[in-house]
Formats: C-alpha cells, sequence, structure tokens
C-alpha cells in the first residue's frame, strides 16, 4: 500500500516545442516558482529591514536554526521518494539526543562510542519500520506514527519528565559548535548531505530504483527491482539520518529534555512536501526540499523580525505548504490538458 504517489511532473522539451511564451511561463512557473518566491523574499526583507536582515548574523542565525530541519527534511524525503511516510523523524530525534548524551554521563562511554550507538539504534529503528511496512504490510502512516509514539514514550520514561544536564567534552560539543567562513558547521553538513542524495537519486540506479518504486510498485517488482528490500533500506536510511540529526541536536542544546524535538516535525514534513512542488513537480527532490527549507527559514526569519507572534511560524508553515500544493495541483492539470492537444495544433484552453 502506497502512503505516497511519486510522479515527476516537469515538462520535457517536447512538452514545451511550439508553445507561445504565456504558455511556457504557465508551465514552468510551478517548477521555479518555489525558488523564486525564495529570492523575492530575500530582497524584500532585506529592502524592508536593511539593518538587521541582510547580516551575516542574520544569516548564521538562520543556518544554525534551520540546519536541523533541513537534515530532517532530507530523511523524510528518502522514504517519501519510495511512496511511503516516516513520521519517526519527528518523535525519534527526542530519545536519540536526550540517549546520546545519558550514554556518555550515566553509562560512562566516550563521546564517539555514545554517537555510533545512537546511530545503530536509529538503523534499528528504521529497520523496524520497514518490515512493519513491507512485511507486515502495515500503512506507513500508521506504522512509523506507533513507532514513533513508542520512541517518544521511551523518552519520556528515561528522563522521567526531567532535564538531562552535565558537563559534555569539547569534541562532542565541536560536532555543532564549530564555525567555518563565520557560518556553523551544520550547514556545510546539509550541504554536502545534500549533494550526496542529489548524486544518488539523479545518477545511480539506486536513486532511480527507489523513484520507481515511489511511482508504482507493482510494475518495479515485475522489472526485477526488489521493492522489499530497497524499501526497508529508505526506511533505514531515513532512521540513521535522524539519529545523526539527534546527535547534532544535543550538540547544540547541550542537554536534553523531552519537550524538546517534536516541534520539528511539522517543518520537517514541510520542507520534505514542498520538496515535491517544485524543481520536479510530483517528485520529492533533494534540491526542491532545501529551497521548501529556505522559503520557510527566510519567510519566518522575516516576519520574526518585524515582531510576529509566536503563532507566526505554524501558520507560515501551513499557509506556504497550501500555497505549493495547490500550485503542483494546477501544473498537474495544465500538463493534462496540453497532453490532450494534438501536436502542432493551437491550445485554445490556455
Amino acid at each position: 500500500m502506497n502512503s505516497i504517489e511519486s510522479n515527476a511532473l516537469e515538462p520535457t522539451r517536447a512538452d514545451l516545442a511550439g508553445a507561445s511564451l504565456s504558455q511556457k511561463i504557465t508551465r514552468l512557473l510551478p517548477v521555479y516558482g518555489l525558488p523564486i518566491i525564495t529570492v523575492a523574499l530575500i530582497a524584500l526583507f532585506s529592502i524592508l529591514l536593511p539593518n538587521t536582515f541582510p547580516t551575516l548574523l542574520n544569516l548564521r542565525s538562520i543556518v544554525s536554526d534551520k540546519s536541523i530541519i533541513a537534515m530532517l527534511s532530507l530523511a523524510a524525503m528518502i522514504p517519501m521518494a519510495a511512496g511511503k511516510i516516516d513520521l519517526t523523524v519527528g518523535y525519534g530525534i527526542v530519545l536519540w539526543h536526550i540517549l546520546v548524551i545519558s550514554l556518555q554521563t550515566a553509562f560512562g562511554l566516550p563521546w564517539p562510542v555514545a554517537v555510533l550507538v545512537v546511530i545503530c539504534l536509529g538503523a534499528f529503528t528504521g529497520l523496524l519500520n520497514g518490515l512493519l511496512v513491507e512485511v507486515a504490510r502495515i500503512d506507513s502512516f500508521i506504522a512509523t506514527l506507533g513507532t514513533g509514539t513508542v520512541l517518544y514514550a521511551l523518552a519520556l520514561w528515561h528522563t522521567g519528565g526531567r532535564q538531562v544536564v552535565a558537563m559534555l567534552p569539547e569534541g562532542f560539543l565541536a560536532l555543532n559548535g564549530t564555525m567555518i567562513f563565520g557560518l556553523p558547521i551544520t550547514g556545510f553538513y546539509v550541504l554536502v548531505l545534500a549533494v550526496a542524495m542529489w548524486l544518488m537519486f539523479e545518477y545511480l540506479p539506486l536513486g532511480r530504483y527507489i523513484y520507481a518504486i515511489g511511482a508504482n510498485p507493482k510494475t518495479a517488482a515485475l522489472n526485477g527491482i526488489p521493492v522489499q528490500r530497497f524499501t526497508v533500506g529508505a526506511f533505514m536510511a531515513s532512521g540513521i539520518l535522524t539519529a545523526v540529526t539527534g546527535v547534532l541536536l544535543a550538540s547544540k542544546l547541550r542537554i536534553g529534555q523531552a519537550s524538546v524535538g517534536l516541534e520539528y516535525l511539522l517543518p520537517a514534513l514541510v520542507g520534505a512536501f514542498l520538496g515535491s512542488t517544485t524543481i520536479k513537480p510530483g517528485r520529492v527532490n533533494v534540491w526542491g526540499t532545501i529551497v521548501g527549507v529556505a522559503v520557510l527559514a527566510v519567510g519566518i526569519a522575516g516576519i520574526q523580525q518585524f515582531g510576529g507572534s509566536f503563532w507566526v511560524e505554524p501558520l507560515f508553515n501551513g499557509l506556504t505548504l497550501l500555497a505549493a500544493i495547490g500550485m503542483a495541483g494546477y501544473a498537474q492539470r495544465k500538463r493534462g490538458a496540453v497532453a490532450k492537444v494534438p501536436v502542432g495544433a493551437p491550445d485554445r484552453r490556455a
């Protein structure tokens, strides 16, 4: 059972051949609309807030705050490409950032060992999700919601509702606290991860197999693709990235508490869903996801500098998601209408 169907809607050269300028703009706007909106927001806020927005300090703050969301969005994107959804990206980060601290303080493990243990547990959680979805045949939304709730309950049980506070080694704190060219190192983590995932999805058979599974798992299986193996692997990759993100969150906060983490779930999923509405509309993709996170980060940062209230961020997330999905839906309807027009015939629907 597929939770998400992956079908790219970006216009091809054949689609644009013979089209008028207005028709080309109409077809290309959904593809590049979100990047254009991002640039427009940056320009607008830079003009309206010249003393605070176009500054290195603001850029550093945005990168520091949104790198965690960007990594979680990329983690959620992998199962989405296979037609599934993974809610444990939001629940898992709660337990992993607490556990990596507790393993060092309560159990005395060296920080590299603690990090490795958490990453292995993240992979195991992904394996469990994959088995529930592919072997037990449970819908991915339900399966990962159940698994995530268990992880959150374990975090509450482990902490007893209290903060986990202790002195952490400098090497562990440097995972998030290091600055490169005046920017947080987490921004470079996101860049390296995005490039690696882009290369995998666009140029390696592995990525194409996952996209094929997301588009039609039955057809993929008939073509010899081991659907179960790749789907389970997608959940494991998501679990590993979520665990790594939890480690970075712990290095950033320097404390562990069960009340921190769930607020990342909605922005991470919004970023991944927005990624399916741009660059390659209808298909989750790496750069679309990065653009989706960027437009949320820029918009929220600008509105908050205008004095927006605490409820502005979830409101902006929801409205942006609805607008982007509407734009992608329009692109899909337009493509269907154009496809009915014979080659070389005038399109009177535009």
